[in-house]
């Protein structure tokens, strides 16, 4: 984006109007004003999402799929509606491509499942990054652990820059699924991932990408990244909990082995053996998530009302803001400082622990995170046992980044 683009996106911004769509903003932490900050762990609700989800509760409220009444017909149009607002949202070839599942960690277990248990054999190799969350790592280890397949960790830079290069010189033949992340839920950093997919389809791997901390940040198209997979959860992107998406391309979906069996995954079932139903609810067992999927279209519509680049250009500017605040307070450093990052900064203080300085800040009414953040490997390579994070969001101001700088030195104040 050019500076240009990037400072009529921030004058067209009335980022007061957007708050004022987010009820909870206006709530009062030990009598101070809420300055939510802690966005990479969830982020708050939209009126519309709130009342997309009542609404149904009220009005429409039926098990999908099965009923020959009016509820149901009506509930079930406006879940597979939700398939096509996210559909259209990544640029899915077709809705067939997009999996409903309780979160991105559900449907990352999904893969190392269906694909990694269905599809992959001993001796076979799946790379990560050194910046993956825990749920891009266990189930690899699990599967490492049954199968004997090899996992191997990409590093990244002192900065958190994923070094690219090193990276390409990892892969090989026996290289079956790069699974990598998209931007680093502790460091910010953005992956490049047009690169990482042409560099593993080279050597005939697929590439699973974890973008739980990207989707509400920056324009996904799958189509032109070519990833083989890529997954996100509702709840980071103003939706509810208990929603994530798994996009796979139709013809790796086609062959993989279902996660789950159960109801609506079938297409016939007796005592001597079961069929399985065509994409997406081969891999929908079960009552899905209804009313969440219902709610996570209705975020995404309001997202999209606002504009992907236009909360870029916002949010880039809060981050300018923030690492200019916060680098200024004595004794504070940055853990994560790539050149190419988005809207989170993680931090330690000289003398202080993170949940220290996370519990003094709340007193201020700032709400940010403090521990490992899910991403103890991680940690490990920083040099830190953890750190204190504040995330971003569309919604912030430079006015909540001073309060956070000024709790923070009083943080220095406490400890000295």
């Amino acid at each position: 984006m050019s500076e240009a683009i990037s400072q009529g996106f921030i004058d067209d911004y009335d980022v007061n109007a957007i708050r004022a769509d987010f009820p909870i903003l206006s709530e009062l932490v030990h009598g101070k004003p809420l300055c939510f900050l802690d966005n990479g762990a969830s982020a708050q609700k939209p009126q519309a999402v709130i009342d997309a989800i009542a609404d149904t509760y009220k009005h429409c409220y039926a098990n999908v799929h099965r009923g020959a009444y009016a509820f149901s017909e009506q509930t079930t149009a406006n879940y597979e509606a939700a398939r096509e607002i996210v559909r259209a949202f990544l640029n899915a070839n077709s809705e067939k491509e997009v999996i409903f599942t309780g979160n991105a960690t559900g449907a990352m277990n999904l893969v190392a499942h269906s694909f990694g248990r269905g599809l992959l054999k001993e001796g076979d190799e799946v790379i990560i990054s050194a910046m993956e969350h825990h749920s891009n790592i266990v189930p690899w280890q699990m599967l490492r652990d049954e199968k004997g397949v090899e996992l191997t960790v990409a590093p990244i830079s002192d900065d958190g820059t994923f070094l690219l290069e090193e990276f390409k010189s990892m892969l090989s033949e026996k290289t079956k699924l790069v699974a990598i992340t998209h931007v680093s839920n502790v460091l910010g950093s953005v992956v490049p991932l047009q690169e990482v997919v042409e560099a593993a389809h080279a050597v005939g791997a697929k590439v699973m990408v974890d973008g739980s901390q990207a989707v509400m940040h920056m324009p996904v198209d799958v189509q032109d990244l070519d990833v083989d997979f890529y997954i996100f959860t509702g709840h980071k992107l103003y939706g509810p909990t208990g929603i994530g998406v798994l996009y796979g391309k139709e013809d790796l979906l086609d062959k993989m082995p279902p996660f789950m069996g159960g109801g609506d995954m079938i297409a016939s079932v007796s005592y001597e053996k079961s069929t399985w139903a065509e994409l997406p609810a081969k891999f929908e067992a079960g009552t899905p998530q209804i009313v969440q999927a219902i709610g996570l279209g209705a975020a995404i519509d309001y997202v999209q009302s606002v504009g992907l680049e236009r909360i870029a250009a916002h949010e880039q500017r809060l981050l300018n803001y923030a690492t200019q605040r916060l680098c200024a307070v004595d004794g504070l450093r940055l853990i994560g400082t790539a050149t190419n990052k988005t809207s989170v900064l993680s931090f330690v203080m000289d003398g202080t622990h993170p949940h220290d300085i996370a519990t003094i800040v709340d007193r201020k009414g700032v709400c940010i995170r403090a521990g490992h953040h899910c991403a103890e490997p991680l940690m490990d390579r920083m040099g830190v046992s953890g750190t204190s994070r504040a995330s971003l969001a569309m919604y912030n101001t430079m006015e909540e980044i001073d309060t956070l700088a000024t709790a923070l030195e009083k943080v220095r104040e406490i400890f000295g």
